[in-house]
């Protein structure tokens, strides 16, 4: 029998690399993250929200 084929577009990666927020908010409430030669801000809340801003 033909097993249906998947289209590996559509396939949900088994494991996602996860960080734990305290990892990078440790000694600060803001952090820089650059991408594609823009740089983001990731802020911690005084609600303990995050938001991301460019």
């Amino acid at each position: 029998m033909n097993k249906p084929r998947v289209n590996p577009a559509l396939t949900i990666p088994t494991s996602t690399p996860a960080l734990q927020s305290q990892q990078l908010f440790s000694h600060t409430r803001e952090i820089k993250i650059e991408h594609a030669g823009e740089v983001y801000r990731l802020s911690l809340t005084s609600n303990n929200k995050l938001i991301l801003t460019k």
